[in-house]
């Protein structure tokens, strides 16, 4: 398991990292006292797990997650009580209060470990986004990790993409054409110039007019289908 360790004091980073010196399966492949550093280094070494701080100079942690396309496994370490509740909502694999004790960092990292065993064989290919994948999304001071598999609608509004999953629809400023190019394809399916949605979200299917089609989602949801689209979709889904 490749880590990051992201610190901004050297003291902690290096006391995390003697603290991980008897987890011969982890492996420290950086470390990095700023967010921008942070940033390229997650970009380029594409770490299982990041140990991060959240109050980083610069961009601080939840910024930097919002920077990151594919998140990885995220174990946040700060000494801040007021963030606690916060890291707890975003679904981090768990948070660590500093000074960190080896009972609490043997917990998480177990924690890490069964989440790795049950996503084992779904890697994701390289450059993609995929449905065993999850990204860091912030919408003013909501913050949530959500996993790919559960987007099942991408519209655009205005100069932002909105993702409906679960019961919540925030907005993130990235363009429904970059969303479109980083998604599996094959699951996620650009039903007209506004819309992007998870084809395992579809519930219904039906004929509209000059070969178009209309779909409903499981949740009753209704769109409709270019047709242009609405063939593409067809074959898709051998209608």
């Amino acid at each position: 398991m490749r880590c990051i360790i992201i610190e901004d004091s050297y003291l902690a980073s290096e006391e995390l990292a003697h603290l991980l010196e008897p987890y011969d399966d982890i492996s420290i492949v950086g470390t990095a006292n700023n967010g921008e550093e942070a940033l390229k280094m997650i970009k380029d070494e594409k770490p299982d797990l990041i140990f991060l701080d959240i109050h980083l100079p610069g961009i601080n942690g939840f910024e930097l997650l919002e920077k990151v396309d594919e998140i990885p496994d995220v174990i946040f370490t700060t000494a801040y009580d007021q963030y606690a509740l916060k890291a707890f909502d975003v679904d981090a694999i768990d948070y660590l209060k500093k000074p960190i004790h080896e009972d609490r960092l043997d917990l998480a990292i177990q924690k890490v470990k069964n989440r790795a065993g049950a996503l084992a064989g779904n890697e994701s290919d390289k450059g993609m986004i995929n449905t065993n994948s999850r990204v860091f999304v912030k919408d003013g001071d909501r913050c949530w990790f959500v996993d790919v598999s559960e987007i099942k609608l991408l519209e655009i509004v205005g100069n932002y993409t909105r993702i409906y999953f679960r019961n919540h629809k925030p907005m993130i400023l990235k363009s429904l054409n970059y969303m479109e190019s980083r998604l599996d394809q094959s699951v996620f399916f650009r039903i007209n110039r506004q819309q992007i949605v998870n084809i395992h979200f579809i519930g219904r299917v039906d004929p509209w007019y000059s070969g178009a089609l209309k779909i409903w989602l499981q949740d009753d949801t209704e769109l409709s289908v270019s047709r242009r689209q609405s063939i593409r979709l067809k074959d898709a889904l051998a209608f």
